[in-house]
């Protein structure tokens, strides 16, 4: 068991070096983090609070107890993503970009949950902060290009071989439909919230289902699960992956 585990996890007790320098470990934290936050913040605001029901996003757990969930994890996120070096230079270019802007997700948070803080209508909500236009604005943009910079890595790096296709092993060719599917999907979601923003999906029916934070849900978890994938924690070659 411990040594499917060592090996699942890329750890090699023969090299001193750290255990974060391999690249497929750092594929497979992301993945596990990505798939795991929006279920964490859920269970942990429901323990906490009874609050039983989701949020308008993902986002608006900055201010409630999972706040330290939200930052921490999507911190570990953007570091993991900005150290990521990949196989080329494009690889490395895009997933620091996704990375720094995850920061920026952090830095500006959403708009507030309530307008009074503690509000006893609310008993979630911890925090407030001064309504400011340009920090809310900042924190769409730069979610956006977080998931729209990790779209573009499933559809069109994640699937990138140095083989020819014929030649692509039967794992490969599973794998990109995996990339594939997984990039759609995120490709998808972000397309309803745009949607929803522009008023074009009524908004009692936006706002009501909270269509924000389920359509962010598939969008990390989507591109968690493709990072899992190259990250060799499923369908591996019998070689090294490609």
């Amino acid at each position: 068991m411990q040594t499917q585990l060592n090996k699942l996890l890329q750890l090699d007790f023969h090299d001193e070096g750290i255990w974060l320098t391999s690249t497929y470990t750092l594929r497979k934290l992301i993945g596990i983090l990505g798939m795991a936050l929006p279920l964490l913040l859920f269970i942990f605001l429901y323990i906490d609070t009874g609050h039983s029901s989701t949020l308008e996003s993902i986002s608006h757990y900055y201010y409630t107890r999972a706040n330290t969930i939200f930052i921490i994890i999507l911190s570990l996120m953007a570091i993991f993503l900005m150290v990521y070096k990949g196989k080329e230079p494009v690889d490395f270019y895009l997933s620091f970009i996704a990375g720094l802007f995850a920061l920026m997700v952090i830095l500006f948070p959403t708009d507030n949950i309530t307008e009074v803080c503690c509000d006893t209508a609310k008993p979630y909500s911890v925090t407030v902060l001064t309504d400011n236009d340009f920090r809310t604005g900042f924190h769409y943009i730069s979610a956006a290009i977080f998931l729209i910079c990790l779209t573009y890595m499933s559809l069109f790096l994640f699937t990138k071989s140095d083989k020819v296709k014929e030649e692509r092993t039967k794992q490969k060719k599973q794998r990109n439909r995996i990339y594939i599917t997984c990039g759609i999907l995120m490709a998808l979601a972000l397309i309803v919230i745009f949607l929803g923003f522009l008023k074009i999906i009524p908004e009692d029916i936006y706002a009501k289902n909270h269509l924000t934070f389920w359509m962010e849900t598939v969008a990390v978890g989507s591109f968690g699960f493709s990072w899992l994938v190259k990250g060799e924690a499923m369908l591996k070659d019998k070689n090294a992956l490609d």
